[in-house]
């Protein structure tokens, strides 16, 4: 039999250049689990011809210290709250930033750029911000709760959940004792974690990947939560009630940021772009609950999304709060032991 060289040389060229042809380049994203609204993914990977890999994390501490062990290789767009930017830039595990690739970030609403975590901005763009305060469910509490204190009221035996994260858990219970929820000394947090040892009995899980899921499923009754999970919770479940305690509540901001080991910073930057664009932006509200980075976004939300309180609290409840901000490692180490020792 002969063989046609020519033929099958030709068809081998076809085969590779329609494989390679066929690769596309990929963009890896680490962030919190269904944070991310689908559609606008899809719309990116469409829009650049690229596929996005989506990893995820329970919280910051975990986040951090997988960015660590790699050096900040494997991934290029990170997520993470405001207290945790500048510890991941001072150890060069993110890039900074080039505005001139990030034009959509001039639509930024007023008073979130430029904050204590990255004055410049020169690591990250915020992508949503929030509030941590109280959910409970009605049908079961005869008298509505109004601050923190009443989590450790023995009413709630057995019925509290906490959010799964340090800074939010001991920046609550400060607030309740009437401290910063930022504190540095060693005696204001060593009694904050002997309230939150009285607190135990009442605790029956900690959770912080889908906070709303306890309550709708009645695991629990009460306990800590952030305003947009709360707001997904009310929309299946109209007898959870939420709350901004009267002590004042925790804020908080999450942001993007490009690993130091991006492999492809351009596309990382062209995917940061694209999620400030107005219609991302009101999918990231209607999805997620939490009140968004830019005011295009806002302007395409319907009147029950713009006007609603539990997304956006009205500016003498976030007047009462603080926003959670980086400690020194000393500091830090304090809070990371006692947090072990209350999770044993």
């Amino acid at each position: 039999m002969k063989l046609n060289w020519k033929s099958i040389l030709g068809a081998l060229t076809l085969t590779f250049m329609t494989s390679h042809a066929v690769a596309k380049t990929e963009l890896n994203v680490y962030a919190w689990g269904g944070y991310i609204p689908t559609d606008a993914i899809k719309r990116f990977e469409q829009q650049q011809n690229v596929v996005v890999n989506y990893s995820t994390f329970e919280n910051n501490e975990s986040m951090y210290t997988k960015m660590k062990l790699v050096k900040g290789q494997g991934y290029d767009v990170v997520f993470a709250s405001a207290y945790f930017i500048q510890k991941l830039a001072r150890e060069n595990l993110v890039a900074k930033l080039d505005h001139q690739l990030l034009p959509n970030m001039h639509d930024s609403m007023e008073g979130l750029l430029n904050q204590a975590h990255d004055p410049n901005n020169q690591y990250s763009l915020p992508y949503i911000w929030g509030i941590t305060g109280i959910s409970y469910n009605s049908a079961f509490v005869e008298k509505p709760l109004t601050k923190w204190a009443d989590l450790w009221s023995s009413d709630f035996e057995q019925q509290v959940m906490l959010i799964d994260d340090v800074r939010d858990v001991f920046g609550m219970t400060l607030k309740m004792l009437g401290y910063s929820a930022n504190s540095t000394n060693p005696d204001e947090i060593e009694q904050a974690y002997q309230a939150l040892v009285q607190l135990q009995n009442n605790i029956v899980v900690y959770n912080s990947d889908a906070p709303q899921v306890p309550y709708i499923s009645g695991e629990v009754t009460a306990g800590m939560q952030w305003n947009g999970n709360a707001y997904q919770g009310m929309s299946e479940m109209p007898e959870l009630a939420y709350i901004f305690p009267e002590e004042g509540p925790v804020m908080w901001m999450d942001n993007m940021l490009i690993s130091a080991g991006s492999t492809n910073p351009t596309l990382a930057h062209a995917f940061i772009n694209h999620m400030y664009t107005p219609q991302v932006q009101a999918e990231i509200v209607q999805t997620l609950g939490y009140a968004s980075a830019t005011n295009g976004g806002k302007a395409l939300l319907p009147n029950e999304l713009k006007n609603n309180a539990v997304i956006y609290p009205a500016q003498n409840l976030i007047a009462k709060g603080e926003f959670t901000v980086e400690v020194d490692e000393k500091t830090l180490a304090l809070y990371q032991s006692y947090w072990q020792r209350l999770r044993l």
